[in-house]
C-alpha cells in the first residue's frame, strides 16, 4: 500500500482542513499516479473535493466512524479491519492512502512506499503526518531535481519502508 502527500519543512499536510499550497504540477504527478487506483480517505478529505464528489477514475474507498456516512460513488468503512479485509481484493501497489491526518497515522504501518512532494518551506499547519526522515524504518530511495512554482522550491520524493 502506498502514501501520497505533499508536506512542507515539518511535514505539515494541512491548516483547517485545506492544504498549505496547491502547486500545478503536485496536482498532476497526484492525478497521474493515482487514477484508475484505489484511492483510501477519510470522511473531512472527501468532502474537501469539489463537489464534495469522490475523484474520478479511481476506486474511493472512505474510511469514516459515522455508522450512517454514504457517498454517492465511494465505499464507506467504518473500521481499519473492515478496511483492510475490503483492500484484500485490490493489488496492494494500487492502492493509495490520500489522506487526511487521521487515516495517514492509521495506515502508515500498512504502507510500504511512499510518494513525498517535499515543500522546501514551513507553513502554518494544524495537520502533520509523521515525518519519514526521522523514521528508522523508512529510506528516500529516490529524489527529483529541484522543482520550483513561483518562489517556492520542492521536490518529489519516493520513500520505501526497510525491510529487516
Amino acid at each position: 500500500m502506498n502514501i501520497i502527500a505533499a508536506v512542507d519543512k515539518r511535514w505539515g499536510i494541512g491548516i483547517k482542513g485545506e492544504l498549505l499550497i496547491s502547486i500545478p504540477e503536485d496536482m498532476k504527478f497526484f492525478k497521474n499516479t493515482t487514477t484508475g487506483n484505489v484511492v483510501v480517505m477519510g470522511r473531512k478529505t472527501l468532502e474537501s473535493f469539489p463537489g464534495k464528489k469522490p475523484l474520478k477514475n479511481r476506486t474511493n474507498i472512505v474510511l469514516t466512524s459515522d455508522v450512517k456516512y454514504k457517498a454517492d460513488g465511494a465505499e464507506t468503512v467504518h473500521s481499519i479491519p473492515e478496511l483492510l479485509n475490503i483492500l484484500k481484493k485490490y493489488d496492494s501497489e494500487k492502492i493509495y492512502v490520500i489522506g487526511g491526518g487521521t487515516v495517514y497515522n492509521q495506515l502508515l504501518p500498512y504502507c510500504d512506499t511512499a510518494y513525498i512532494t517535499f515543500i522546501n518551506y514551513e507553513y502554518e499547519a494544524d495537520t502533520f503526518l509523521p515525518s519519514l526522515d526521522e523514521d528508522k524504518e523508512w529510506e528516500m530511495t529516490d529524489e527529483s531535481d529541484e522543482q520550483t512554482y513561483f518562489d517556492i522550491e520542492y521536490y518529489f520524493r519516493k520513500y520505501k519502508r526497510i525491510k529487516e
